[in-house]
């Protein structure tokens, strides 16, 4: 099974979304995982409520600090955001990274983390779907 990490600054809004999404529609195929560079520890509320809306929240998602991922060997690493992109340290081996950046919904009102998930949805995952099958 390939393994895919989004990576965001904070890891409480777009990389859970992400996640959320691409266990959602290629968890048959994907282990995704999220984390941050600079991890809040906390999931936003809005992010919760979305991906629970959508029936696609699960308990185990939770902010992650990126170092606690870097023994997992990823197939592919998307920054969702630009500083994660600046900031996106190197990986070992074969690792494909992409940026796919998309506005930060965090401290906005509701209808933009519906906004996040429509584009995350739309735009990531159809990425990681074309690279899964030709890439990684």
């Amino acid at each position: 099974m390939k393994k895919v990490l989004v990576l965001c600054t904070g890891n409480s809004c777009r990389s859970i979304i992400a996640e959320a999404l691409i266990h959602s529609e290629l968890g048959d195929r994907i282990k995704a995982y999220s984390s941050g560079v600079s991890a809040s520890g906390l999931v936003n509320p809005n992010a919760k409520k979305i991906l629970e809306i959508k029936n696609i929240w699960k308990d185990e998602y939770h902010s992650k600090r990126l170092e606690t991922l870097l023994h997992i060997d990823f197939d592919l690493v998307i920054t969702v955001c630009d500083n994660a992109s600046q900031t996106c340290p190197i990986f070992p081996g074969k690792t494909e990274l992409v940026h796919l950046g998309f506005d930060d919904p965090d401290g906005k009102d509701f209808e933009e983390f519906e906004a996040c998930y429509k584009q995350v949805k739309a735009k990531l995952i159809p990425l990681v779907k074309y690279l899964s099958l030709i890439h990684i």
